[in-house]
């Protein structure tokens, strides 16, 4: 956008002086010169983008819509003159002509860190292409998320993506069913919109497969309650929890579950309430990088070295988790690959496409420092 110059200074900046002969002085700004107040600088318009390079106004029209059938060198023209004029188009007068070049995405926490590998797969997708994404946190009740994405479109976003919904899916597909959507995080498809997921069963099974071939036999897993939704209908965990105990049991081993929240606080109480026990495990499989982390400072406090006392593995592969220092075995499924299809899927909706897609991530084992055979013994305890 054209820069616009301040309109007036501070109060008390800008005086009505008089000459030494008693006439009226012009004023003095803020800046020190003295003169009239300065006009706004005059915002560019589409019409000066048209002049600029030579071409009709549709052109350009076209251009910013990303329009089929633009020559290249057309479209070279007019992306040259925009960043020259630092042209935007006014949100309120593209609605108005049918599109407002925006993309509402909401994750459920800012702090959740796989979920920000998320946005900046989605961002960096949406780059080169017309459309501006526009983030909220929605929050973990359905109640606060629906109002969030209610919110985004109220201000006529072109489209929504949506990161672990836990609203019913009756809501989501009357969505989908008015407004271009993708869903992220959330098993069962639907033919309203279009879902981008984890093979979440599957990533669990590598990580019980890998964790008793190292002769473990004791595996904690730490998940996160399913709430209000049904099997199909899931989210990540839920299917997660689903592929971890199905593993157990296909070894002949009984599964241990500890429902927490997926945050370093969950995995540490998690943790804590395993290692308590009489015969604690011997390994702890967190449904999530950062309540792995959790698990990792529970050990610590209780004496325990990883992985000699008792082996941690995760789930997600998000960047601390690849730190020489922490070193966690984890299983990947790329949050920005799965941000990136997310953008594309949606922007092909947008383009014309009208059949559902449900796109499948595959997950890989990731085995580090963190994860090594049982020791003879139990997990030392100290009291």
């Amino acid at each position: 956008m054209a820069p616009v110059e301040a309109d007036a200074a501070e109060p008390g900046a800008q005086d009505d002086l008089r000459d030494s002969s008693g006439g009226r002085a012009r004023p003095v700004r803020a800046d020190g010169t003295i003169g009239s107040r300065p006009s706004r600088v005059r915002r560019a318009t589409i019409q000066d983008v048209a002049r600029e390079a030579r071409v009709s106004v549709s052109t350009v029209s076209n251009v910013i819509r990303d329009a089929p059938g633009v020559r290249p060198q057309m479209k070279a023209k007019v992306v040259a003159a925009i960043e020259k004029l630092g042209y935007r188009p006014q949100a309120g007068a593209r609605a108005m002509r049918g599109r407002s070049y925006t993309i509402g995405v909401m994750l459920t926490e800012f702090s959740a860190p796989f979920q920000t590998e998320i946005a900046e797969g989605i961002a960096d997708e949406l780059e080169p292409s017309p459309y501006q994404e526009i983030f909220v946190a929605g929050g973990l009740s359905p109640e606060r998320q629906q109002r969030s994405i209610e919110a985004l479109a109220d201000r006529q976003v072109d489209g929504l993506i949506v990161i672990a919904p836990a609203m019913a899916t009756s809501w989501l597909e009357k969505l989908g069913s008015g407004l271009p959507t993708l869903v992220i995080a959330r098993h069962g498809g639907s033919a309203q919109y279009d879902t981008v997921v984890d093979d979440d069963q599957g990533g669990a099974r590598l990580m019980v497969d890998h964790l008793v071939a190292l002769g473990h036999k004791r595996i904690l897993h730490t998940s996160h309650p399913a709430g209000r939704l049904k099997r199909p209908f899931v989210l990540a965990h839920t299917a997660r929890c689903d592929g971890y105990v199905n593993a157990m049991k296909r070894h002949g081993l009984e599964p241990d579950v500890i429902e927490t929240t997926y945050s370093e606080a969950g995995g540490y109480q998690a943790a804590l309430e395993a290692l308590a026990r009489p015969t604690p495990p011997t390994a702890v499989f967190a449904g999530a990088d950062i309540a792995a982390l959790g698990a990792l400072r529970a050990a610590e406090e209780r004496g325990l070295r990883v992985p000699q006392d008792i082996t941690v593995a995760g789930y997600d592969n998000i960047y601390a988790s690849t730190i020489g220092r922490v070193s966690l075995t984890t299983v990947d499924q790329s949050g920005h690959l799965t941000g990136q299809m997310s953008a594309r899927l949606l922007l092909e909706r947008l383009n014309g496409r009208t059949q559902p897609v449900h796109y499948v991530v595959s997950p890989r084992l990731m085995p580090r420092g963190t994860s090594a055979a049982p020791v003879r013994k139990s997990a030392r305890r100290l009291p």
